[in-house]
């Protein structure tokens, strides 16, 4: 991205009224973000949404000293950024309608082509949540996976200390900005994870880590990875809100059970109990579900049905999972350019015909 982009980029989604989705909507319909500044007032009032107070706050000139500061403060940091149109961005996070069009990051992070999980809970967690928690990460890293939280006291912290324990890339979504790490007890781990992994936010330098900051960046907790698991949490909490968000994007979600009378258990309980997550007691339950099981059994050749007609868009999907082998459904829409409602409705469809088969963990492989 050009440094001219980048200014305007930052100045769009600083405009105040304008979010993630319409920012990717302007973005969208005049092509770049410096074009949306450089759009008429009544083409800019055609597109759907935008009203008198968005292309009033698009005039505001100090959207860009504001911009200009920020870039300065990201070449002075060594802060690195991820735009949603660009091949680095976590592709498991562009598929969430609300993903951030732009977030910053600092460190050694690689998301793409991994095993990505999240791993959130109570901040006052106890004696056997920490022992669950720990057999679950020592027994996952011989599936190299990367551990997702928020740096949050707790099970945030400690699923972040063990991956590191373990060598395994760890990132921490934060509530801030990069100027600063929250709590700050926790620096001397945030600065180990910059060699294998890193910090994530959305929020610009000088942000505080107001409450509501924590409730909104959850959703990038819930979008960056394959599934989340929530180890303890009471019948309250953003650990909750979390496994709701996943939910919403169709993600897999993960709770440990705990006995009826423990306070911390409630909402893991109430989870599995309303059908919201599902029960596991060690590694190899959510390698099983997540189809990250190694099969070593040869696969049997079956012989391809030819008169089995098929539509421009089922061929589309089955020949992508005919080059790539077994891919989950967010990245079968992604890569097909389909929503995902649509998407899932055409791999009923072609299991129906016979020509794909569904795996634990909402995978699906061409036969």
């Amino acid at each position: 991205m050009s440094t001219e982009e980048l200014l305007n980029l930052l100045a769009l989604i600083n405009a105040n009224g304008i979010g993630d989705v319409m920012a990717k909507k302007l973005i969208s319909h005049c092509g770049s973000a410096t074009q949306v500044f450089a759009e008429r007032k009544q083409a800019l009032s055609k597109i759907s949404g935008v009203g008198t107070a968005i292309i009033y706050a698009l005039k505001d000139n100090t959207l860009f000293t504001r911009a200009e500061k920020e870039i300065d403060f990201m070449n002075a940091n060594a802060i690195q950024y991820s735009y949603f149109q660009d091949d680095d961005y976590p592709m498991y996070l562009k598929h969430c309608f609300d993903a951030p069009i732009f977030f910053f990051k600092k460190g050694n992070i690689q998301l793409n082509h991994q095993k990505v999980i999240s791993v959130v809970g109570t901040r006052q967690m106890t004696g056997y949540g920490k022992s669950v928690l720990e057999d679950l990460i020592k027994n996952l890293v011989e599936y190299n996976p990367v551990i997702i939280s928020g740096l949050a006291y707790g099970v945030d912290i400690h699923a972040h200390k063990l991956a590191l324990e373990h060598k395994l890339q760890t990132v921490a979504v934060l509530a801030h900005g990069l100027d600063r790490v929250y709590p700050t007890i926790h620096k001397k781990y945030a600065d180990k994870m910059l060699d294998n992994g890193g910090l994530i936010t959305d929020y610009w330098s000088g942000t505080k880590p107001e409450r509501e900051n924590f409730v909104k960046r959850n959703r990038v907790v819930a979008g960056l990875s394959q599934a989340t698991i929530v180890i303890e949490s009471a019948d309250k909490g953003g650990s909750l809100i979390t496994a709701d968000i996943a939910n919403s994007y169709n993600r897999e979600v993960f709770a440990i059970p705990g006995r009826v009378t423990d306070a911390y258990s409630r909402g893991c309980n109430q989870l599995i109990k309303t059908n919201k997550a599902a029960v596991v007691t060690s590694a190899k339950d959510v390698a099983y579900i997540l189809g990250w099981e190694k099969d070593d059994k040869q696969k049997k050749a079956i012989q391809q049905q030819l008169f089995i007609e098929l539509s421009d868009t089922e061929k589309g999907i089955y020949n992508y999972l005919l080059k790539e082998g077994k891919q989950q459904l967010d990245l079968i829409a992604l890569h097909c350019n389909l929503p995902v409602f649509k998407t899932a409705t055409l791999l009923l469809t072609l299991e129906l015909k016979g020509v794909i088969k569904p795996l634990p963990g909402k995978i699906f492989e061409a036969i």
